[in-house]
């Protein structure tokens, strides 16, 4: 794509004679292309080329494609931010992942907001963040019929959307900068949250760019800084390998769906799955040797609970390969003993889905977080005394997955398998799990003192 330029000549104007007579051509050149236009009089001919003079000695540069200064192109071309917002939508829907597709949508819709000419008549907060998140930025939504509220909010958007020019005011995109930092309620944002939505935001301007909406990314004029996440695991949140064991055990004494899903939450724990991996377990999947030996899951597939609006297959779960990971890339993990007769019993107990899967609702479907979540707090308040359930001590499901891996780290694996294993980048995992390295480290120290002392 051709690049403005302000390598700009512009001739004198010349009587046209073959387009009959007082007739006048402007002729210029951008880059290495030739313009020219036709004018009924000289004195309009002598107008447009004093416009394209000025340009020039502004120092503007010109565009190569239609040959005019870029502020009439970008003039000619401006969009409202709603427009633009739901163009790129539509640029990034097909290859985007649905979980990705809503993170898309969140931030456009706590955006949208807060570009917009006057605030007179705005639909209530709750209304207009329905009608964004789910119709206007959901792309497979563009072809139903809107609830009466929504059309109205969108429309109420639609008016009074700034135009795209307006965005390369900073003071324009630090009031949206702001607004990330809070929730719909007013209450502070996750810092995670408020970085997620300010790089989304980066690339949505940087588009306009790209689409020559915008002459530059004005995200770069705002001094502003977004809060710092926390990325590392709590040592607070990991149990320990007996904790573990009591409450995988708890699990399995509940009913017949806590028997069910005993393994489903060990796999969590010794193959770091997690839970959108684990969902997916197939038979075909792990080699599973005879007691005593270890076995193997080999990880390829996902399916995260999304919604079924926001899918390709209209399913509530999306079908993806691993996270982060080329759509047919693999993960074996090995999985010691005490997990292979686990999953052997699993199979004798509950057999297989027809597609393979290991772990199943009653009726079949996918293992959901709404149900899984309710066996795992039973299992907490049972087992945990009354100031450890009221901790963050493996609160969540999720938390196996890194006691799995603060366990390996515990254990002396090194860490360039333990990243592998988890799926994860040495770097990540260096810096995930940096607080749970601590009790490594003093072993490492301990070893080396000890060398030291055999050379004294």
């Amino acid at each position: 794509m051709p690049k403005p330029t302000f390598k700009v000549r512009i001739w004198a104007i010349r009587e046209h004679v073959r387009s009959g007579p007082n007739t006048f051509e402007l002729r210029w050149k951008v880059g290495n292309e030739p313009f020219s236009a036709t004018f009924k009089t000289k004195t309009l001919a002598d107008g447009e080329r004093s416009k394209l003079v000025t340009a020039v000695n502004a120092g503007e540069p010109f565009d190569e494609i239609s040959g005019l200064p870029m502020s009439v192109v970008r003039a000619r071309d401006d969009v409202s931010w709603y427009a633009h917002a739901r163009d790129y939508i539509e640029m990034k829907w097909p290859d985007s992942p649905a979980k990705t597709r809503t993170t898309h949508a969140d931030m456009l819709a706590t955006a949208t907001p807060h570009l917009v000419r006057s605030r007179v008549g705005m639909p209530p907060a709750r209304d207009l963040r329905t009608a964004l998140y789910s119709w206007a930025f959901n792309m497979n939504r563009w072809t139903q019929e809107p609830p009466d509220q929504v059309r109205k909010s969108l429309a109420w958007i639609e008016r009074h959307s700034l135009p795209m020019s307006q965005l390369d005011d900073p003071m324009v995109i630090r009031r949206v900068l702001v607004a990330f930092t809070k929730n719909l309620d007013g209450s502070k944002a996750a810092a995670s949250s408020v970085i997620r939505k300010k790089n989304i935001f980066h690339n949505v301007l940087g588009y306009a760019v790209e689409a020559r909406r915008l002459p530059h990314n004005p995200l770069k004029l705002v001094q502003w800084t977004a809060p710092a996440a926390v990325e590392e695991v709590d040592p607070a949140v990991v149990a320990n390998p007996r904790q573990v064991r009591d409450l995988l055990a708890a699990v399995r004494t509940q009913d017949a769906r806590g028997r069910h899903l005993e393994a489903f939450f060990g796999g969590m724990y010794h193959a770091a799955m997690r839970p959108a991996e684990a969902v997916f377990l197939r038979d075909a999947n792990c080699y599973l040797p005879p007691d005593g030996a270890w076995g193997m899951v080999t990880l390829g597939k996902t399916r995260p609970r999304v919604g079924s609006s926001w899918t390709d297959s209209g399913k509530p779960h999306d079908e993806r390969g691993l996270k982060w990971r080329p759509e047919k890339e693999t993960r074996p993990v090995p999985i010691p003993p005490v997990y292979v007769r686990m999953l052997r019993d699993h199979i004798a107990a509950h057999g297989v889905a027809p597609d393979g899967r290991l772990f199943r609702t009653a009726r079949g479907g996918m293992v959901q977080e709404s149900g899984y979540g309710v066996v795992w707090q039973r299992a907490r308040e049972k087992v945990l005394v009354p100031e450890q359930s009221a901790s963050p001590l493996a609160k969540r499901p999720y938390d196996l997955r890194h006691a799995g891996v603060s366990f390996w780290l515990r254990s002396g694996v090194d860490p360039a398998e333990c990243a592998r294993r988890a799926g994860h980048s040495i770097a990540v995992l260096l810096r995930v799990y940096a607080k749970c390295l601590d009790g490594a480290m003093e072993a490492a120290n301990h070893r080396i003192a000890e060398g030291l002392t055999e050379w004294d």
